[in-house]
């Protein structure tokens, strides 16, 4: 089987069940956006042919203002799309590069993932359509009735986070991109991520991800090809 080819598309959308005033993407953390260090998870990778990133339409010129000169001396794409994170997958849908034969989905406000879970990712996307990464819970679940009272509790290891990178055949992705509809968990291959991997929701957060960035081992990469990707490191 021939060597996958990667379009890389970061979602600055909240993922599916959380409100918009979750989002973390824009969250700076020591002066930079954590969108600028979650980008750069991807840059200077042979397998990666493209990356996107999606705003909503109403983000789109301040985002331009903002990440414009960044993106552009590393090639990333910035397309407008719809407000929730589906809508940012069909519209990476219509501009995805024809040499692509995979893309991976990943959360803005996740800039702290190691390059091992990601290398780990693109590997299995060799043999399976979806494959997500997980990460474990670390306390008791309490499912809850209807009128938000205790109804059953659950085991944390009988349950995991599903979180991005994620990966997909072209062809798998175009089915979602073009329905909006999310993929069953059945389809899923999991693989084990890092409890690193963690998602910003605002502000008071930007420490404790700075922190996991600091604990994440630096890869083995080529030499720099742009001055943005010289000043990452």
């Amino acid at each position: 089987m021939a060597t996958p080819i990667f379009s890389v598309l970061i979602v600055t959308a909240p993922p599916p069940g959380l409100t918009s005033e979750t989002g973390g993407a824009f969250v700076k953390i020591d002066g930079r956006e954590a969108l600028l260090r979650t980008v750069e998870l991807f840059l200077n990778r042979d397998n990666v042919k493209q990356i996107q990133v999606a705003f909503a339409a109403d983000q789109l010129e301040e985002a331009k203002r903002k990440f414009g000169g960044h993106f552009g001396f590393s090639g990333v794409k910035i397309i407008s799309a719809g407000p929730k994170w589906m809508n940012q997958i069909a519209a990476a849908g219509k501009t995805l590069s024809p040499d692509a034969t995979h893309v991976i989905v990943h959360d803005g406000a996740r800039p702290a993932v190691p390059y091992s879970d990601i290398d780990a990712l693109m590997a299995e996307a060799e043999t399976h359509d979806v494959v997500g990464i997980s990460t474990p819970l670390k306390s008791v679940l309490v499912e809850l009735d209807e009128g938000g009272g205790p109804m059953a509790y659950h085991l944390p290891s009988r349950f995991v986070h599903l979180v991005t990178p994620q990966a997909f055949s072209k062809p798998r992705f175009m089915g979602m991109a073009e329905t909006e509809q999310e993929i069953h968990a059945s389809e899923v291959r999991l693989l084990k991520g890092s409890h690193l991997n963690h998602r910003l929701s605002h502000g008071g957060e930007a420490s404790f991800v700075k922190a996991m960035i600091n604990m994440l081992p630096k890869p083995k990469l080529k030499a720099p090809s742009s001055p943005f990707e010289e000043a990452q490191w």
